[in-house]
């Protein structure tokens, strides 16, 4: 490659997206075409390399189980890839299960820098959300993860957590998490310290949020809370409906669909709206008074609190995790003990008799978006890593050794 085609590249180099796609679509998802868009939007080459995990029901379980170890056919792929598209950096989000670390090593074969997005736990962390019986765990972070096996925490399934902590202990004894990968990028402070306690380089971690493309600001008069997501355990839906069958005078919008369904839709001061699409959601967004988060596990960077930002309504969440780092507790939302449904009652019901403090807390958690949660601060640390992660390839070239 000349100078001036080096210097043209490190302005805006080719990117190689490799995603795994979800059976039931999810905010990781949304990332992924999120930032394909931004980078084509100010110059970059892209190109996505997919792999979609309906293609399960159509395979063996011993195939499933052999590409989660190794994927023969994703390095065939992603060479030809490679060759093709001649990329300067391939950007990675979900492997699991399809895909497999194998990537890296095709990625390193053709001397091409790898950036791995890590949107959840599933390195260290067979469930991925360490989680167990509805409270934090963190038995397996920076431990052979035998305990995920025994306990069956994929899925209830013990071959399926078996396979899973094979994969991961294969690719940890290969070095494929050290050595492989350029630069992580972890969505905030607090998720960067748990992988570093998780055994992956300190130096290797750099630190970008997720973002939305700003919907605007919200309406002046706003009344009622929002909770917005899946109807899962781990997103405390329970607690969410023991906090409201208290609150006779106080009402809330559902939007979601998922196995809680019944723990919650069965309230008088409940609105069920089931599963709506962006622009529904974004409307209630900026109408209510407050979005409410009560998961009970770490959270990664959950797009709905970014969302809720930018149309300027404060955030109450479980005082857990990513959420207790995001929000400033009375500045851009409340927190409250996780789990604890009279403590969050007690913030709804504070919020409700308090729409002046709350609109204060909504224009703060605007200002928040606006300064760090935008698509143009995004694409300048993503850019930022990319190019350090080309500096360092470049430096590793056996011509440069």
């Amino acid at each position: 490659m000349g100078g001036e085609e080096t210097c043209l590249r490190m302005a805006a180099p080719h990117i190689l997206f490799v995603h795994n796609a979800y059976q039931q679509r999810g905010g990781e998802d949304s990332v992924v075409d999120d930032e394909i868009q931004l980078l084509r939007d100010n110059g970059h080459e892209v190109e996505l390399y997919r792999r979609d995990n309906h293609d399960i029901e159509s395979m063996g379980r011993l195939e499933v189980a052999r590409d989660t170890l190794w994927s023969s056919r994703t390095t065939r792929d992603i060479e030809a890839v490679l060759r093709r598209f001649r990329p300067d950096v391939i950007h990675t989000h979900n492997t699991f299960p399809l895909i497999s670390p194998s990537l890296y090593w095709a990625a390193a074969r053709c001397h091409v820098p790898v950036v791995q997005t890590l949107h959840n736990f599933r390195l260290l962390c067979p469930q991925a959300m360490l989680l167990r019986e509805g409270k934090v765990c963190e038995d397996c972070v920076g431990r052979v993860p035998w305990r995920g096996v025994a306990r069956r925490c994929y899925r209830g399934s013990l071959p399926q957590s078996a396979a899973l902590v094979s994969m991961l202990m294969l690719h940890r004894g290969l070095g494929s998490y050290t050595n492989k990968v350029t630069r992580y990028i972890a969505l905030n402070d607090f998720c960067r310290d748990v992988f570093v306690r998780g055994g992956l380089p300190a130096d290797h971690l750099r630190v970008k949020p997720n973002f939305v493309v700003d919907p605007g600001l919200g309406s002046a008069t706003r009344a009622g809370f929002l909770y917005v997501g899946r109807l899962s355990s781990e997103k405390g839906i329970a607690t969410l409906a023991a906090a409201l069958a208290t609150l006779s005078d106080v009402q809330c919008e559902v939007i979601g669909t998922g196995l809680e369904e019944e723990a919650i839709g069965s309230l008088a001061n409940v609105k069920m709206a089931g599963w709506q699409q962006g622009p529904y959601i974004v409307e209630r967004m900026k109408s209510s008074l407050a979005l409410v988060m009560p998961s009970l596990w770490y959270e990664n960077f959950p797009r709905t609190l970014v969302e809720a930002f930018a149309c300027g309504l404060p955030v109450i969440a479980s005082r857990l995790g990513a959420m207790a780092a995001l929000i400033r507790d009375g500045e851009t939302g409340l927190l409250f003990n996780p789990g604890d449904a009279g403590d969050l009652a007690a913030k709804m019901a504070w919020a409700q008799a308090h729409s002046d403090a709350m609109r204060d807390m909504g224009e703060a958690a605007r200002k928040e978006y606006e300064s760090k949660y935008t698509p143009q601060r995004n694409l300048e640390i993503l850019q930022a890593i990319y190019r350090e992660a080309m500096t360092e390839a470049a430096a590793n070239e056996p011509d440069n050794e």
